[in-house]
This record gives C-alpha cells, structure tokens and sequence, in this order.
C-alpha cells in the first residue's frame, strides 16, 4: 500500500546518512514555503523570473531515499488552469478551460506573484463539463516559427490548431470525439520533436480499441497534423491505443515516455508508453492477466489519485491529482519502473491539482482546479505552484 504524507515530504522511520543530508537540503529548501513576494527589482520587468534554483541529491544514486517536494505559490486568481506551456523567455502561456483564454504568466513579479496577462480568447472554444480550452504546447522553434499548439473543445468534436499569439487558429486535426466527460487533452513535445496529443474515450468505451477512431488514444503528428515519420500504424497519427482518459504526459532522461490515466471505479495508472501497443481499456482497468495488454507500472484506487497532470524532475516522476488532492512523486529506476514505494505529498494542502509541466529551470509548475464545479475554492484560486524535488537522484529529465 502506497505511503502518505501530511506535509510537503515522507520519511522513513529510520534515517541513513544518506537520507539525513537529503534532510539537510530539505530544511533549507523549506524556506521557499514561507516566501512572500516584495515589490518588484528595477530590472524585474524584463527576462525571466529570477526564482531559486532547484537542488539536486548528492548522495549515492543507489540509495537517494524517498522523494520530496517543496511547494511555494508563485501565483494565484486564474480561474480552471488546465494547461501550461513555456516560451523561450521563460514566461509561462497557461489555458483557462472555462473562460476560453490563453493568459501568460510572468515577468515581472509583484507582491502577490507572477504577473499574469490575459493573451487571446479563442472564440471557437465551446465549455462544457470537463471540455473547452484544454492543452497547450510552445513549438521547439518557435525562435523561428513563433508557433503554439492548442487543444479544444469545440461544437461538434475536440479539435488541435496551430497559431501565433493573436492570430487565427488554423485546425490541423478534427474528428476526436467530444463529450461532457473524457475529452483527454494534453499536448507535449516529445523530445523526438513530434507533437503528442492525449484523447479521451468520449464516454463510449468501444472507441478505445477502434484504431479507426481517434478517441481513446495517444496521437503523434507534425506540425502540420500529419502522421509523424515512424508511426506505429500505415498513415495513422494513433502512437498507442486502449486509453480511458490520459490527461498527463511526460519523458525521463531515457527519451521513456509515461501518462496518467483516469480509470474507472476502481483504478488509475501510471503507464509507460510505447508505440503501437493496446493499454487494455475498457476490458482492463488496473493490473490484467491478458498479455495482449500493457499493464500500468503503478495503479492507486480512485479516491487517492485521479491524476491529471504529469512531468519528471531528474528521477521523479510528479502526478498531479484531483480526486486525490495531492501530488504523487514516484522515483523511477533505470529500467523504467517505480523503485520504492511512492510518496503521497502536498495531500489536501492545495486542494484538486491539475496541470504539471517541468519548468525550464527544472522545477515542476502545477496548477490547482479548485474553481472547475468540483473543488472547493480557497481564497486566492486558482494558484500555479512552483515545486522542487531536493532529491531526484542527480538524473537530468528530457
């Protein structure tokens, strides 16, 4: 049974050396917590936001112990956060599911946090349930091509375009089925340079192993929506298939790929992904005996996950969940796989996190969904969290 944790970090009863320097770094990391932001420095209105650097563990990579956060709110007042992206800057552009806006947060900071700046409102966006303006995604050229990628719900179907800031959307895949529920939706650059998108089953199971449906699915393209080169399946942009709803997506040092994944009644995975294979929805929720299926390398019940969001810190992968009210943090090992037990932090702090994305600094950015007609808004929600793994085994992420 997976550990918990009341506060930012777990423990084992008895501590090693090596565990004891980690709680050396820990306390003085803990300071973040209690922060404030001053009035802003002369030169703070340009470049990025001048925030400590994550630090990394130094002890023996066989034994860094167990994972730990810490979290400091670095802004706060956007309403349904549902994704983040960086640019080049350093800035960061988040989604508003709800309010159909594109808003970049930072530089400058101020006393109450980054400052945050409504961008665009994309008008072909229709809310509803958990739909409207879901992923976002910044090209890796964007020096050059000034390209962003959006994920949408709109009248018929969920939908991704392309634009540059304050222009058109242009649609360049359509068809993913929509529904109040499991419309998925993440984007993420691979570290192959292919856009990766997440989708959800629409509501109706059988899509998932429908290969001629682009619902329950994991989908790899161009820029242009095109099947990306290498393609598990002739003409297809379906990278892997079986998926309930993936709402998370991230890469280790390895160029591994990994996706949370909302189950049903039971459980929610943590997947290892791999071209062209079948993850078992909806014949299998959790952990299966059919070995025609992929089982998840970590499963929780439903009440104490729910992840959305996912991204990696060196060595740890961060779940960022909304049922569960915490952030997962699993330590993944040289083959792939969970080492050790995973730790349940921030638990009922924050209240429902959403989006994860690691930061450009290596930190890890989430946001809180408190304001989504699930949660309970707490003064100052919906918040970005900045958090930082002081123990991540001296791995580099992707």
């Amino acid at each position: 049974m997976p550990g918990y944790a009341s506060g930012v970090s777990v423990r084992p009863p008895a501590l090693t050396r090596q565990a004891l320097r980690a709680v050396a770094v820990l306390a003085a990391l803990v300071t973040l917590v209690g922060c404030s932001f001053g009035p802003p420095d002369n030169d703070s209105t340009s470049g990025p936001p001048q925030l400590p650097p994550p630090t990394s563990h130094t002890g023996t990579p066989a034994d860094p112990g167990p994972p730990s956060v810490v979290a400091t709110v670095i802004a706060s007042g956007l309403q349904v956060p549902w994704a983040i992206a960086f640019l080049p800057d350093g800035a960061a552009l988040v989604t508003e599911r709800d309010t159909k806006r594109i808003m970049k947060v930072g530089p400058p900071d101020g006393p109450s946090g980054l400052t945050i700046t409504p961008v665009q409102t994309i008008d072909a966006v229709r809310p509803g349930g958990e739909g409207g303006l879901l992923g976002i995604a910044v090209s890796p050229d964007y020096a050059t091509d000034h390209l962003i990628f959006i994920y949408y719900t709109a009248e018929a179907d969920n939908r991704i375009a392309k634009l540059t800031l304050g222009g058109t959307p242009q649609t360049i895949v359509t068809g993913i089925a929509k529904s109040s529920i499991h419309n998925g939706g993440r984007l993420a650059f691979g570290p192959d340079g292919y856009l990766y998108a997440s989708t959800g089953d629409g509501a109706s199971a059988p899509r998932a192993q429908d290969l001629n449906s682009l619902s329950g699915k994991i989908l790899r393209i161009t820029k242009d929506g095109a099947p990306a080169p290498g393609n598990p399946f002739p003409n297809s942009i379906v990278w892997s298939y079986g998926h309930r709803n993936v709402q998370g997506l991230a890469w280790d040092s390895q160029k591994r790929m990994y996706a949370t994944e909302f189950g049903q009644n039971t459980w929610d995975e943590i997947n290892r992904i791999e071209p062209g294979k079948n993850y078992g929805w909806p014949a299998v929720e959790g952990i299966g005996n059919d070995p025609s299926f992929v089982d998840p390398i970590q499963q929780w019940s439903t009440s104490e996950a729910s992840c959305s969001g996912a991204a990696i810190a060196g060595d740890v992968l961060v779940a960022a969940c909304l049922r569960g009210q915490r952030a997962w943090l699993l330590r993944l090992n040289a083959a792939g796989t969970v080492q050790g037990v995973p730790v349940a932090a921030l638990v009922n702090m924050y209240g429902r996190l959403r989006a994860a994305v690691t930061a450009p600094d290596g930190s890890i950015w989430v946001s809180t969904s408190n304001r989504d007609g699930r949660g309970n808004p707490r003064d100052g929600d919906d918040k970005l969290l900045r958090l930082v793994a002081p123990n991540t085994g001296g791995v580099s992420a992707a």
